[in-house]
């Protein structure tokens, strides 16, 4: 099977991306030169959470870092509006995604997951108050190195997931649910390479859904997809969102179907 003709079977979706999906409206890949294991996305370099925590320096580099970050004029590209277009279509279960640049939603994705929370919230480490990142990179640019919670004071960071930090559970079990949930798991753009995140593949395919794998580069979970496909994701997808739907063969019956339980 080719991956026109299990996206022209699959009516259940639940599309999985990653930093690939954004490279190609200029954010740097998560694992490349530029990427946030090089400078990470939260802490200005490869940082932990307790490195935030215990570092003012890190913390003023972070600051610089979310002021400066691509995604302030990056726009959506041809393959976050190929996920529109088939959530349009009533063919998408959900939009798992590990990128925090808001970019699916922006370009009109509704039923998304962000696995790794998002760099436009902000969320005070003391209190837990939330706030939004431009309401604190104004008080950046007028001169605060390192803003604090207006509520009490304490340290702010993005509410993005950083080194160390947990995902929140509530997310990832609406992540688990939409891989049980699904006849077909599209990948888009990731590496596959961090945890839990790809393990939802796995758990897609051991509940009997294909799994259609659209990155660069090879993945671990190459071998369990029922198609692979190579190149960039903002060719790829438009392509095969737009094959035509065949005519259903059989009910869809997945994990998250009563009737199977």
């Amino acid at each position: 099977m080719n991956a026109r003709e299990a996206m022209a079977r699959a009516r259940r979706i639940t599309a999985l991306t990653g930093a690939g999906v954004s490279t190609e409206s200029g954010i740097p890949d998560f694992r490349g030169p530029e990427g946030a294991w090089t400078t990470d996305a939260d802490a200005g370099r490869r940082s932990s959470l307790q490195d935030y925590l215990a570092d003012p320096a890190v913390r003023r580099l972070a600051w610089r870092g979310r002021l400066h970050h691509p995604m302030w004029t990056a726009e959506p590209n041809a393959a976050h509006r190929a996920l529109v277009d088939l959530e349009r279509a009533g063919r998408l279960r959900a939009l798992l995604t590990q990128n925090v640049d808001g970019l699916h939603q922006r370009a009109g994705s509704t039923s998304v997951v962000e696995l790794h929370g998002s760099l436009l919230g902000t969320v005070c480490l003391s209190c837990g108050a939330t706030g939004t990142m431009r309401d604190a990179l104004e008080r950046v640019r007028a001169g605060e190195e390192e803003p604090d919670c207006p509520a009490c004071g304490g340290i702010l960071k993005s509410t993005a997931v950083s080194f160390g930090q947990r995902l929140d559970p509530d997310v990832l079990r609406a992540a688990r649910a939409a891989a049980l949930d699904c006849d077909l798991m599209l990948v888009a753009g990731t590496s596959l390479q961090v945890q839990p995140a790809a393990g939802l593949v796995e758990l897609a395919a051991r509940a009997g859904a294909a799994v259609v794998i659209c990155n660069a580069e090879p993945t671990p979970c190459d071998g369990l997809a029922a198609a692979v496909v190579r190149g960039p994701v903002g060719g790829v997808l438009p392509e095969l969102v737009a094959a035509p739907v065949a005519a259903a063969q059989r009910p869809i019956r997945t994990w998250g179907d009563p009737s199977t339980w």
